[in-house]
């Protein structure tokens, strides 16, 4: 077991590493959105995407190493979660010490990593809703409002305040 648990912490480290080059990604897309550089945010989710596969990968083999780990302890591995591992390890001090210190690391990473992902989302919305916003104002300056213009028959003709909307001038 003790070389499944060596393992478990190799997974875990080589996580926490991934993590920190995401957070890194993460930091540089923040002035790239406020500047709103749809080649560089382009590029940098690519790299952000190389990055999750590779997590994607070791948290396979994390999830194998559990399950190896629970049927060795003949525990649900549901139930097996890295702070009752790290307390199961009472007999081997030094492998309970790197596997809470990978935790605490990990941790430690991937709040910082929430924070900036909500903090980019925050800047993601804002610049939608501006886009909306936009988007809002260019379509209503093309509608004027309808005149009440009647007829000699007494109808409303539903004649346009500003003329026609066609960028032609027939008139001139």
């Amino acid at each position: 077991m003790a070389s499944l648990v060596e393992t478990l912490i190799d997974v875990l480290d080589q996580e926490e590493k991934s993590y920190q080059k995401l957070i890194v990604l993460s930091s540089q897309k923040t002035p790239v959105i406020v500047r709103a550089d749809l080649e560089e945010l382009q590029r940098i989710t690519d790299d952000e995407q190389l990055i999750v596969e590779e997590i994607n990968s070791l948290e396979k083999t994390r999830i194998k190493t559990m399950n190896e780990i629970a049927t060795i302890l003949n525990t649900d591995v549901t139930g097996l979660k890295l702070k009752v591992l790290i307390s199961l390890l009472d007999k081997s001090p030094k492998e309970q010490e790197a596997l809470a210190n990978v935790h605490d690391r990990l941790h430690t990473t991937l709040h910082e990593m929430k924070l900036l992902n909500e903090r980019n989302e925050e800047l993601l919305n804002s610049a939608r809703e501006m886009v909306d916003f936009n988007l809002n104002l260019i379509q209503s300056m093309r509608k004027a409002p309808e005149t009440a213009n009647y007829s000699k028959d007494a109808y409303n003709t539903g004649s346009l305040l500003g003329g026609s909307s066609s960028g032609f001038d027939a008139k001139q």
